[in-house]
């Protein structure tokens, strides 16, 4: 299974994103070979508007079954949601520590975007 999340680094110490569509990276975590890539977000860092959509395409695209995020807006959410990926929210630190509350089953299924759409 792939999950993606919203980094500001490319290591497993670096920190989460709090931001879906903004954030500066993504990383692509393979739970079932223990390995990740680095996706950079660059393009939708200072887009004006469509952040959140052009974001959740893009992670749709790599394959991924589940996002981790400190927040996700309403149109992101809802093209993460066609695409049948599940968005998780998180207050982790690291990125390391987001993935293993993910494994030990301790994040939730947030089921709604909790933010408001051009929420920074």
């Amino acid at each position: 299974m792939k999950i993606a999340i919203t980094a500001y680094g490319e290591s497993l110490a670096d920190a989460v994103d709090s931001r879906f569509g903004r954030a500066s990276k993504f990383m692509v975590y393979d739970l079932d070979k223990d390995t990740f890539e680095i996706v950079n977000n660059s393009q939708n860092l200072n887009a004006p508007q469509g952040a959140g959509i052009q974001a959740a395409q893009n992670v749709a695209d790599l394959g991924v079954e589940a996002v981790i995020t400190g927040h996700c807006g309403p149109k992101a959410f809802s093209v993460l949601k066609a695409a049948g990926i599940i968005v998780y929210n998180t207050e982790a630190k690291t990125i390391q520590e987001a993935i293993q509350l993910f494994k030990e089953g301790k994040l939730t299924n947030t089921g709604s975007p909790d933010v408001d759409a051009h929420w920074v």
